[in-house]
Parts: structure tokens; sequence; C-alpha cells
């Protein structure tokens, strides 16, 4: 007799799989003893979740498997027709905690809209019965307590994750067009005899389309009151990526108008609105300098570094396995952990769901599928915005290691001209960074060590340093893909050229006299070359003298050793001569010796001397 774990090992399901089996009569001859279950040594696996007299053949196994739920958000379908992580809890959770507005805020596609509509479904009265979405799902068997929440209060939802435009006229007209869908969800009101004749104007207009800016402010307050007097029940109103209007006005230059509208938009809701049961909302950041919550203090944030709900959003190791194990791809757990886990929501180990579908979809072929998914306008705020010290930090954060940040979970994005020191807050709570560890500080914030979180993250990093080094004009397109053709072919002499090709490049567009040039220079080899490479770097004063050195991750490649010098108004032949030093340098203070300890012996060497925006290279 076996128990239901090593069953579970055995047929490749989960222990709680082969528990339901045999409680469900499922497994012929499984006995309990005590609170285990014992299953016969050659019992065989249920075929399809029955036990049958052979009568029911099951058809092959990937006919049955549920496709996964790539760019579904609609909760009824995502559970009926794909395959779906169950996180109902959710709503055991907040109901035993119980705050009156909830701000969830997390990276995007970390499944926050999926969760909302959750909410929405389970919350929300209808005239049909909705507990059929639920019967099957872990927040059935917690009981009666919570499945009495079930169909019994009216709901207000908008997501504003479209709420995309480039100018504050055509936002309106889009937050106008969804308070015109969601008050047409709610048709019952317009002949209502509960309500007041002003009431049914003020619906009317919403509905029609005429309702103007101030007008609009009032339309959740109004909303939710309507509906409290005509249910005798206060609504749950649901906010779905409530900061992404807010994000584009400040890339787009309306951000006062947004955030006044939002303000006034969101008080009536929430700010002493007795005409409320529960509010939700979600978002990326916690916008709170601006006041849009300003007195609301009855919200309850809970952000990625809190603990409480740190499993709802995103998948869990646990999950991830599961879903591996469904789709018949166990092998594959080491590679998706590398590529797509290691975020960290509270204490919760987490993988980003987006890419964990997107790449079992695609048949377990690993890329970058969070990238493509929205703009990084962050990434590229931040490299414009980065001083010296947090260009050599970002390079260090690409080659694995941990930079040491305090992050302002208030941050917001205007603040980064007020500081730069943010960018760390902002590429935390954007998901473009983890925190292995943090301690509490005494104004709130927290005192963290960070890393980048997975190979993915670290891909992104490298394709927006690219751009911008394409951008700024620091490197050309042809020269990049000359670096990624001599390596990806082995050639040496190709190699050399591309390499002095990207240096006479960057110093035409930096400021060769200053640290500037040579954190940009060591930042662009990174992006380029740091699958094949690791690079360090260690930078001297005194004589202008700067040392790289590249040692290959593969013994197909060369090492690669630079020796920079430079100096002021040299003439072409003085700087020939600086150059021949660079590189004599290299032989006369052995900086190849790391390199001939680990076996290297192919080693290309690099002398540059550069005075304001010439160079010249010379190689050996």
């Amino acid at each position: 007799m076996k128990t239901c774990k090593e069953m579970a090992s055995i047929w490749n399901v989960t222990e709680r799989t082969v528990t339901n089996f045999c409680k469900n009569g499922k497994i012929p001859g499984a006995v309990k003893e005590g609170k285990s279950w014992k299953i016969p040594d050659d019992v065989r696996k249920p075929d399809d979740g029955r036990i049958s007299s052979g009568k029911y053949v099951k058809k092959a196994a990937g006919a049955q498997r549920k496709p996964l739920p790539v760019g579904i958000s609609d909760y009824i379908r995502a559970q009926s027709e794909y395959y779906y992580v169950d996180k109902t809890l959710l709503i055991r959770e907040f109901l035993d905690q119980k705050p009156l507005v909830s701000l969830f805020t997390r990276p995007r596609r970390f499944g926050k809209t999926l969760n909302m509509d959750m909410l929405r479904v389970f919350f929300e009265k209808t005239d049909t019965d909705t507990s059929i979405y639920f019967t099957d799902k872990a927040i059935w068997k917690c009981g009666e307590e919570y499945r009495s929440h079930q169909g019994a209060y009216p709901v207000i939802f908008l997501t504003f994750k479209d709420v995309k435009f480039d100018t504050w006229k055509a936002t309106l007209e889009k937050l106008k067009a969804l308070l015109q869908e969601e008050y047409g969800r709610h048709q019952e009101l317009a002949d209502s005899d509960k309500l007041s004749e002003y009431e049914k104007d003020y619906f009317s207009k919403i509905l029609n389309g005429t309702a103007n800016e101030v007008e609009l402010t009032s339309a959740l307050e109004k909303l939710s009151k309507m509906l409290a007097t005509h249910y005798d029940k206060a609504p749950i109103i649901i906010i779905d990526e409530y900061d992404t209007p807010i994000q584009e006005g400040y890339s787009k230059d309306f951000y006062e108008e947004i955030i006044r509208f939002m303000r006034n938009f969101f008080s009536g809701a929430f700010k002493d609105n007795k005409n409320l049961s529960y509010g939700f909302l979600t978002g990326i950041l916690r916008i709170a300098q601006e006041s849009i919550f300003s007195g609301l203090n009855n919200l309850s944030v809970n952000s990625v570094m809190d603990e409480e709900y740190d499993n709802y959003f995103g998948f869990t190791s646990e999950e991830v396995t599961k879903m591996l194990a469904y789709y018949g791809v166990s092998e594959k757990e080491s590679e998706i952990r590398d590529w797509y886990d290691g975020y960290l929501f509270g204490s919760k180990e987490i993988y980003n769901p987006w890419s964990v579908i997107n790449y079992i979809s695609k048949g377990c072929t690993p890329g970058a599928y969070w990238v493509n998914t929205g703009k990084n306008e962050i990434l590229e705020d931040v490299l414009k915005a980065a001083t010296e010290d947090i260009i050599e930090e970002l390079y260090a954060l690409l080659q694995g290691e941990k930079v040491i940040a305090r992050i302002d979970q208030n941050v917001v994005y205007r603040s980064l001209a007020e500081d730069p020191a943010n960018i760390y807050s902002l590429l935390l709570v954007a998901g473009y960074l983890k925190t292995p560890q943090k301690e509490l500080q005494a104004d709130g914030s927290y005192l963290c060590e960070v890393s980048i979180p997975n190979r993915e993250i670290a891909a992104v990093y490298k394709s927006e340093i690219l751009s911008h080094l394409l951008q700024i004009g620091a490197v050309t397109r042809t020269t990049a893909n000359k670096i990624a053709e001599s390596l990806y072919a082995n050639n040496r002499r190709k190699l050399q050229q591309a390499i002095a090709e990207y240096i006479d490049k960057s110093i035409s567009f930096y400021d060769a006299g200053t640290e500037g040039f040579y954190h940009g220079l060591v930042l662009g080899l990174v992006a380029l070359m740091d699958n094949q490479y690791k690079i360090k770097s260690n930078r001297e004063s005194g004589d202008g003298r700067y040392d790289i050195s590249m040692l290959p991750k593969e013994e197909r490649y060369p090492g690669i050793i630079m020796e920079l010098k430079w100096k002021k108004n040299l003439e072409e032949d003085q700087l020939a001569e600086l150059a021949d030093e660079a590189l004599s340098q290299i032989e006369d203070m052995r900086y190849d010796a790391e390199m001939k300890e680990d076996g290297i012996k192919d080693i290309l060497k690099f002398g540059i001397a550069f005075s304001g925006k010439k160079v010249r290279v010379k190689t050996k």
C-alpha cells in the first residue's frame, strides 16, 4: 500500500488531487487509516477523474487539456473554457479582514483585472445564478459564512486599463464612454420608482453622453447612492488600473488635469460615502503625494512589500509546478524558474503569470513576453534621469549583483526629476526589481537590497539600454549587429573592428572627458555582450586611466582587455602614441594574468586613447 504523496509522485499529479480521488471513491481499494489514505500498489490512475468499468475510453491526453488563458481577463470565461489558477481565496481573506476600501498595487499583467472581475462576479446581484461559477472553487469549501455574500450586492465596475490617450480631451471622452457603459449595465435605475426625478435626469445625462466634466466627477458617488436606494443595499465599487490614465497624463503633459479630475472622482466615491459597502482599486503606483486619496483614512493599501494577499497576484511555485505537470512539461521547471520566477511579494516567491502562460503556450520557448505587453516608459525615464552613480549601479544589477537602495512606496513619476534616487522605488513597484532583503525605517520607507528578478527582466533592461544608446547616437544598429554577428561566428578580426567602431561612436556622442562617458561605454558593453562575457571595470583617477576586463563565459570566445587613456588637446600623432602606451601598459602591468590563470589563452587587447572627440584604438 502507498500513501497519497507517493502516488502523486508516480502519477505526476498533486497530493491534493490523489486525496480527492480517494474521498470521492475514484480509487478502488483505497482505505483511510486515521487521517491518511492508503492506496493499493497496482491501482491505475483514474484516466478522466472517474473509475469506469471499461465502457469509457479516454481520448488522447492532449485533447483533454484546456487551452491557456492568454490575454483573458473575463473570470466566467477564464474559469470555464481555460486552464484557471484558482485565486478565489482572495475573497475569504478580504471578508476576514473587511477593510472598507482596499488598494492593491502590483506590476502590469500580474492578474489584477482578472481578480477584480472575479470579485465582481462573486459579489454582484444579478438576475441569473452566478454561484455556479464558484461551486467547484476553493472559496465554496469555506462555508456558508462566505457563501452568503455571493450575489448579494449591487456592483459598480470600471477598468481604466485601456485609457491611454495623448490628450486630456480624448482621455475625458474615454472616461465618459466608460461611465456611460457602466450606467448602461444598471438600466433598471431608469425606471425605478424609488429614485427622484432629478436623479433620473442625471442618470439620463450620463447614459446619453451629455454630462460635462464637472458632472462626470460625481458619477461614482451618484450611481452608488441610486443603487443603494433602489436595492436597499449599499454597492461595492471596483476600479481596476486606476492609475493608467494618470501615467498617461504624466508622459503626455496633461498631468494636472487628470489629477484634478481623479481627486474629485474618487473622493465622492470612497471618502465618507455612506452608500458604499466595500471598495476595491488596483494599480501599479500608490499616488498619495498628489492627494488623490486625501483624507481617505479608511484606505487599506496592499503593495508588493506587504505580506497580506501576497499569493493572489501572480503564480506561486506550487501553482507553476502543477501547471507544468498538467501540460506534461515538468522537466521545464528549472528553465521557467530562471526566466520568470524571482519576484517577492511580501515574503512569497512569485512568478510572472503572463510570461508563464505565454512560455507554455508557445511550446516552452523562453523569451521576454512581458516586455511586449506595454510601453516601458519608466526605463526610458530612468536612463534619462540617471546620474553617474546610478548608471554604475545599473550595470552592476545587469551582471547579477545587488544594490542597496531606499524604497519609498509613495513615489510618483515626476519625483524622478526631484531626486533620481527614486528610480529604485519606481523600478520595484513596476516589476523591474525585487527586494531579497528589506528593513523598515522610521519614516516609513524601506532600506532594501535590490536585484533583477530573472532572465526576462535582464533582457528587458538590455533592450531598453540599447534603444537608449541607439536613440542618442552612442551606437548604431549596424555596429550593434556587427558585435552580435562576430560573437556568434567567433570572428576575432570582425569583433576587433566592431568594438573599435563602438568605442569611436561612443566617444563621438559623449563628453569624453567625464565619467559619464566611461559609464555609458561600459553599460553599452554590458547590454551588447553580457550573454557571452562577465564584464568587470576598475576605474582609476589621476592620469585618466580606466580598465575594462571581459571574461568569456564559454571557451570559444576570446578574453578582452581594454586600457583607456585620456589627455586634453592632443594632436593625431600624440594620440597614436598614447594608444600605444595604453596597449603596452596591458603587457607591462600583466592585466591578462587573471585570464591566463583561468585557462584563457586567446586574449584580445585594446589600447584606447582619446582627446575630446578624437579617438585612436590599437589592438593586439
